[in-house]
């Protein structure tokens, strides 16, 4: 080795430290590969994406053999800077070349090219794996001694490291790279594949027409009065009962009335047109419902407890606005329990359901308690208000408009206050119980 001009040994030191700094590199641009698009290019038949995989299907194996390399490399770079310093200043600069060969080790074949690599780890892994594809085949055995022993010790510590993490995501996770995708994905598809995330969450309890509000079929009631209903009837689909919804015999589509004269059809014939009844039990999530509507080719069902009494009404297309929003362009004035006033303010119904004041005004009300903002001001206040009691429900007034039957009827919802607090005249601020309220973004 001491026959080997000087020049020699610091370009082959050179070149050592360059190697190092491949091996770094592609180490950590291997580890910073974004999978997801590694597995769609290789897909499309891209080799250096496929061979990208295989090496990441067994880490241990990849990490072993970089390491294996990298500290190979280094320890020849050591080896020869001790050579070049004797040469050059004998043996009282050993220290010295062993703190410049560390610093020049540290920047120049880790900090520099892992940084590079983090930027960019596309344009560094694809070409390595061409190369550490063959090169793991030729060092296998030695490769394979190494993970064995790593291994061994992973395993006293109470590890397994054959489990390896899944790259499966969670549904926040999913969320996340959602509102991540920027100008990749156009904002009402983001709102639209959040919300199929958020359905999971859901169920049939949530979004359900309540019992109160069903409207439906009374057999009992005279032929002409029924005949009347069926023409004024805002829905398409129509429950059909005997004296109470729970007594139920059937749904009427209104398409199948369609060229028919409902003054000489009469009860018999007209029974002759339901639709066998379809129930849904109560806490069904929405996914699953989804499924089931599909399933039995319905779009229509009743929510019933586990005692077989009806508690509300689903539809199909109750689900689909979970997801892709309302069916209609302007929301609030649409909706039948919300209804805007020409001071700005709302009229709500009591029965107004919290998911949809959650949507349409941005509030955050928890949903895991009541369900309807009558049940959430009863909860809220721990009695029946009197009409024009004020306070404030996520910095907006709300004055109780009518209550009847024990239950409030109507509200009046202002505005969002200004950031500076000021409240409307005479709105007073009650305590907000733990859970039930956030403030809006």
């Amino acid at each position: 080795m001491n026959e080997l001009p000087l020049s020699a040994l610091v370009g082959a030191l050179v070149g050592l430290i360059l190697l190092s700094a491949c091996f770094s590199g592609s180490e950590t641009a291997l580890m910073t590969l974004n999978r997801y698009r590694l597995r769609h290019r290789a897909r499309q038949g891209h080799r250096g994406s496929k061979l990208a995989l295989r090496l990441l299907d067994k880490p241990d194996r990849l990490i072993g053999l970089i390491l294996l390399g990298n500290n190979f490399v280094n320890v020849l770079a050591s080896m020869l800077a001790t050579l070049v310093a004797l040469e050059l200043w004998g043996e009282s600069a050993l220290t010295l070349a062993a703190v410049v060969l560390t610093l020049v080790i540290l920047i120049f074949a880790e900090v520099a090219p892992k940084t590079f690599a983090a930027l960019h780890p596309e344009l560094l892994a694809l070409p390595a794996s061409y190369v550490y594809t063959p090169m793991l085949k030729l060092l296998y055995p030695l490769v394979r001694v190494v993970n064995l022993l790593a291994n061994g010790t992973l395993r006293l510590l109470g590890m397994r490291p054959q489990s390896g993490s899944s790259d499966a995501l969670s549904s926040e996770e999913l969320r996340t790279v959602v509102s991540e995708a920027g100008t990749l994905i156009p904002k009402a598809h983001q709102e639209m594949l959040t919300n199929v995330l958020d359905i999971q969450k859901v169920s049939v309890d949530d979004i359900m027409v309540p019992r109160s509000e069903i409207q439906g079929i009374d057999l009992d009631e005279d032929w002409d009065e029924i005949a009347d209903q069926l023409s004024n009837a805002s829905n398409s689909r129509l429950p059909v009962y005997n004296e109470s919804i729970d007594q139920v015999v059937g749904f009427i589509f209104l398409r199948d009335l369609i060229g028919r004269d409902l003054r000489q059809l009469e009860i018999e014939g007209f029974r002759t047109l339901l639709r066998e009844p379809y129930f849904v039990p109560e806490g069904t999530s929405l996914t699953r419902q989804l499924v089931n509507f599909q399933r039995h080719r319905r779009r229509i069902g009743l929510v019933v407890d586990e005692y077989g009494d009806i508690l509300g009404l689903i539809t199909l297309e109750d689900i689909l606005e979970e997801i892709v929003g309302e069916f209609t362009t302007d929301r609030i004035p649409s909706s039948r329990d919300i209804h805007p006033q020409a001071d700005g303010s709302y009229i709500c119904t009591g029965t107004t359901q919290l998911r949809e004041l959650n949507r349409l005004f941005g509030w955050r009300l928890a949903t895991d308690g009541p369900k309807t903002l009558n049940g959430l001001i009863l909860e809220y206040l721990e009695m029946i208000p009197e009409p024009g009691t004020t306070f404030l429900v996520a910095d907006h007034p709300v004055e109780i408009v009518q209550t009847r039957d024990n239950a409030v009827r109507s509200v009046r919802i202002y505005p969002q206050l200004t950031a500076r607090g000021r409240r409307a005249p005479g709105v007073a601020e009650l305590p907000v119980p733990s859970g039930q309220e956030q403030e809006a973004d």
